[in-house]
């Protein structure tokens, strides 16, 4: 399978288990994830960089990202896993009538 049988050129998003998936949203996951890592990084932009990334959790997890890899650096996997555990302990929204 190629990228484009999975997003064709000219869609920006596609729905999987009930959410839009955007394009970008790995790339945005792994940017926000080196940037924690990054000792150079001032605390405003790793906090930004952590409330991103903790945002897209959902769609990650609606993608399977995370059966199939495993996050290396450990402070990482751990905050990942706390927001996950969190996220799946949240109850559904409730449909609009």
């Amino acid at each position: 399978m190629q990228a484009q049988d999975v997003l064709p050129d000219g869609q920006d998003f596609v729905v999987r288990n009930g959410l839009a998936l955007r394009k970008g949203s790995v790339g945005a996951f792994l940017i926000n994830a080196q940037l924690l890592q990054d000792p150079n990084a001032s605390a405003d932009a790793k906090q930004a960089a952590e409330r991103d990334l903790i945002a897209l959790l959902p769609a990650l997890e609606a993608l399977g990202l995370f059966d199939v890899f495993e996050l290396r650096s450990p402070t990482l996997r751990d905050e990942v896993a706390r927001h996950r555990a969190a996220l799946s302990r949240a109850p559904a929204a409730s449909p609009s009538a």
